[in-house]
């Protein structure tokens, strides 16, 4: 059962082209992100669904229900912003219980669910302190106690972790996605960081200039991304220009303008030959040999160490930058030494640019 439905919605600003004709269906209890960059659409589409933007056209559903004229107040969401936005006079509790007391629910029920929720939340010794009292992170633990105290259908997340450290984040993709299955709410999050995005979604929305380009599980787009927008924005890739050059025995063979080849088991369904693609090779995906059709000689740039792993740029005879990463037990190689790059036919994937 679809808890949020767009239906074909756009939204202009004056000659501007926000949000160009986005459908995009929401199930119960689903975590959707929506990725891209800034100007993407990604947060008008959200505000459509709060009720805060009114679509120039298209419809928005919640359950049923076609709210795209109702005001916020009547839409049955809730909110977490970036910033805040807590009330600096009132302690956490009194804070987590507004929205409680606006709705004139008992006061033994109020106090009830803001127990709850700030056990929830990890947060039931912090009550009763104030605003300025607190991390960052409890900050937004506070404000996310707030949006599911009130029990909302749908539960609206615009960037909330983009003013927090590293570290601070990815504990609280940890703790967001936590609350989120325990409560079962249906979930729509925005945000430009896909790690964020990978980490938390059940399916990810790739915006760009006002369009879903793909919308997937995050091993699909991750693994089988549909064109090179895509590609570049989920995770790094070495890209690859090259032309189809025949389809056989299940293999997609291709040559580059130095007339090299090269061959991959995926490829767009409708490509033909003469067609201009792009060859996709994830960091993981290389090995150090010569005995393959995919085979790429290429000099050290750069090396840099991550801990767990490392991760090389080595350039090859045409200028491509090819990226890659090992595990940290594997040998390291020294920048200016020349390294037999190769990838199997099933590691790659050919592409269009859009």
């Amino acid at each position: 059962m679809s808890q949020v439905r767009l239906d074909t919605v756009s939204k202009h600003y004056g000659a501007e082209l926000a949000v160009d004709r986005v459908s995009l269906t929401i199930g119960e209890a689903e975590f959707v992100t929506l990725l891209g960059a800034s100007g993407s659409g990604k947060t008008t589409c959200l505000r459509m669904v709060a009720g805060f933007v009114a679509p120039t056209s298209g419809r928005v559903f919640i359950g049923e229900a076609d709210v795209t004229r109702l005001p916020p107040q009547k839409r049955d969401t809730a909110m977490v912003f970036q910033q805040y936005a807590l009330f600096p006079h009132l302690t956490v509790a009194q804070n987590v219980a507004f929205g409680l007391k606006v709705r004139r629910l008992p006061r033994a029920e109020i106090e009830a669910r803001v127990r709850e929720v700030l056990d929830l939340v990890q947060l039931g010794a912090f009550a009763g302190r104030f605003p300025n009292q607190l991390s960052g992170g409890q900050k937004q633990r506070v404000a996310l106690a707030r949006a599911v105290v009130v029990r909302p259908k749908i539960l609206l997340l615009d960037e909330p972790l983009g003013a927090l450290d590293l570290k601070l984040r990815e504990e609280l993709q940890v703790e967001i996605k936590r609350v989120q299955s325990t409560l079962g709410v249906t979930t729509l999050f925005v945000t430009h960081d896909q790690g964020e995005a990978l980490s938390m979604s059940d399916r990810i929305g790739v915006m760009h200039c006002g369009r879903i380009v793909q919308i997937d599980t995050p091993d699909a787009l991750y693994r089988k991304p549909v064109n090179g927008i895509v590609a570049r924005f989920i995770g790094r890739i070495t890209l690859l220009p090259a032309r189809l050059y025949a389809i056989e025995d299940g293999e997609c063979r291709l040559v580059n303008g130095s007339g090299s080849g090269f061959a991959t088991r995926s490829w767009p369904g409708d490509a033909r030959p003469g067609e201009e693609l792009l060859l996709s090779i994830r960091p993981e995906s290389y090995r150090f040999e010569t005995a393959n059709v995919n085979y790429r000689p290429s000099l050290v740039e750069r090396v840099i160490y991550q801990g767990a792993s490392w991760l090389m740029h080595a350039r090859d005879e045409t200028g491509i930058t090819h990226i890659v990463e090992c595990s940290a037990s594997q040998p390291m190689p020294r920048v200016g030494e020349t390294v037999p790059l190769s990838w199997r036919a099933e590691d790659c994937r050919a592409i269009r640019e859009t």
